[in-house]
């Protein structure tokens, strides 16, 4: 039999023109960094995204924060706006499975079970840290877990387990003054949900214009598997259980 042909060697990287007469330095990429890149990439390429955004107004959810950290002092239990965010994204996963998915080219995965990947900035990189099961964990348990998980991230001692998976993803830009903005997927996830900032601003309350707290969600979804329709009613359900927030504690 003929002897089959060598693998063509693996293309370098194009280089990329830059004015090198403006002072600069020249760092080496880190392989967190260059995986960062190539999932990104690799995601805005292959994933068509469709964009959905909804208002939240958030009062009574900072209203019941207050209540549930004042009864968890002794405990040492402090929830934070995201903890309740991921529990809400979770229980809108488990009442919305059909955007609880992964596209798999001839086939859908359909989850059971909403384990949600959490953006975290580390000095190497953003990191998703997994809650699991979300939906069916406590919020103290939420919150204890994600205070671990995200000190041990920003070390770079996480385990692959505790961040290779997840069914969707969360990104919190608020604390950065952010109003609003569209996250990449993360493969192979269908949807991950962006948060920005909570601020006072004119609403309408009771068919009235009063002034509410608001904040800005918007979900990227993968539209190979998920229908506008059934993002909008996942954002509908998210959006729900964040303005009536004692669904949370069921």
């Amino acid at each position: 039999a003929a002897t089959a042909p060598a693998a063509a060697p693996a293309a370098a990287p194009a280089s990329v023109w830059y004015d090198e007469s403006i002072p600069h330095e020249v760092e080496k990429l880190s392989n967190i960094r260059k995986t960062i890149a190539r999932r990104l990439t690799e995601a805005k390429q292959t994933i068509p995204h469709i964009y959905l955004t909804v208002d939240i107004q958030l009062d009574a959810l900072l209203k019941l924060r207050g209540q549930l950290n004042k009864s968890l002092e002794g405990r040492g239990v402090k929830l934070s706006v995201n903890d309740m965010l991921i529990k809400a994204l979770a229980v809108a996963l488990a009442q919305v499975p059909k955007c609880n998915v992964t596209f798999a080219g001839d086939k859908l995965v359909n989850y059971s079970r909403a384990d949600i990947s959490v953006a975290v900035s580390t000095p190497t990189g953003l990191i998703t840290p997994i809650i699991r099961d979300a939906a069916n964990i406590g919020l103290a348990s939420i919150s204890t877990q994600m205070k671990e998980l995200a000190d041990r991230a920003k070390e770079g001692k996480l385990q692959p387990h505790e961040y290779q998976g997840g069914t969707a993803s969360i990104s919190n830009m608020g604390m950065f003054g952010i109003k609003q903005f569209d996250a990449v997927i993360n493969p192979p996830q269908a949807m991950i949900l962006a948060v920005g900032a909570g601020e006072k601003r004119p609403y309408i309350v009771d068919d009235a214009l009063g002034v509410a707290t608001v904040m800005s969600a918007t979900g990227s979804f993968d539209h190979r598997a998920v229908d506008g329709a059934d993002g909008a009613e996942l954002m509908k359900v998210f959006k729900a259980l964040v303005e009536s927030p004692m669904g949370l504690l069921a």
